[in-house]
């Protein structure tokens, strides 16, 4: 027979707001919110000059300033050492500032709806019951965050993506800042030029993010845990960010090229569609692959994200937040 205190004191615990503040939807979004953000601002710092090579590999076919009157990138290396002899060392950190200001938000919203989505979808229904429907759910679950993010961030992205690819020293450079290409293009173009480019990036996100976290949750759900060794934590990571990259890279080029097009006057693309095929045709699988060798690299950065955010999240919680 129970004892009639004890009996009170666990309905005290279980009906006191002060004991389950933790496990409220809206503290966990919160604090999920801060520990993408410390992450993803880090981090894209490090790998910034990886990625600005990525772009002008991954752009150049429809960078206007390279087409016109500059030689083609041809390689990785190339890139690089063009880079830093024609515009300083610096400027391999070109675009950083507006990518951190992307990456604080873009991580912070991935990794937080990600976990709401996947809270969601798992709530009343049996998906850990089997490996397809677990896997499905964290599918989902990251290409519905990632496609969310990308609506309320994209300004940001695109921004990054035409600062990270405009070429040649301050005096001779198409913009001068996030602001004066947000006002260039909207006098141009209106809001469809700032947000030129966004169906394709959509069909990314979902492979992407879909791929990117949601492979790494079910890893985590089936081979390995949070207890497992930090080393085995960024293997599990680094191979399912390098296959999203991989799988997904196609479609990240057409978004990448679509954003360039955008306030031109004179546009190499019609449409997405366009964009497959003139791609396709002018330039072969090669074309859709232009950079991949420095997204491997970069996403070596993703996957430190991946583990990065569980570890602040665990000393998030260890430190009582």
């Amino acid at each position: 027979m129970s004892n009639p205190h004890e009996q009170k004191t666990e309905k005290n615990h279980a009906t006191n707001p002060k004991t389950n503040w933790k496990d409220n939807k809206l503290y966990k979004f919160e604090r999920d919110m801060v520990a993408g953000a410390v992450m993803g601002g880090v981090v894209h710092t490090v790998v910034a000059p990886i990625e600005r090579v990525k772009l002008l590999l991954q752009t150049q076919e429809g960078n206007a300033a390279l087409i016109s009157d500059r030689r083609r990138f041809k390689g990785f290396v190339d890139c690089i050492g063009r880079t830093v002899r024609d515009e300083g060392f610096i400027s391999l950190w070109r675009g950083n500032g507006t990518g951190v200001l992307r990456y604080y938000p873009s991580v912070a919203l991935n990794f937080s709806l990600k976990d709401l989505y996947r809270s969601i979808l798992k709530d009343g229904s049996n998906s850990d019951s089997n490996l397809s429907s677990l896997a499905f759910t964290n599918f989902l679950s990251g290409a519905l965050a990632g496609c969310t993010t990308l609506v309320i961030i994209y300004p940001l992205d695109i921004s990054h993506t035409r600062l990270a690819a405009d070429v040649g020293r301050p005096n001779s450079r198409q913009f001068r800042g996030i602001s004066h290409f947000l006002q260039t293009t909207y006098r141009k173009s209106g809001f469809t030029g700032i947000y030129k480019g966004l169906n394709a990036s959509l069909h990314g996100m979902v492979i992407h993010r879909g791929l990117y976290f949601g492979g790494f949750d079910t890893l985590k759900e089936t081979l390995i845990s949070d207890k497992s060794p930090l080393w085995e934590r960024w293997l599990g990571a680094q191979v399912v960010s390098s296959g999203a990259g991989f799988i997904s890279y196609p479609l990240d080029t057409v978004r990448r090229r679509m954003m360039m097009q955008s306030g031109s006057e004179r546009p190499v693309y019609e449409g997405t569609a366009d964009c497959w095929r003139k791609i396709w045709r002018r330039e072969g699988v090669k074309g859709f692959y232009r950079g991949a060798v420095s997204n491997v690299m970069r996403s070596t950065g993703a996957a430190a994200i991946l583990v990065g955010y569980d570890e602040v999240r665990k000393f998030m919680n260890w430190g009582g937040f």
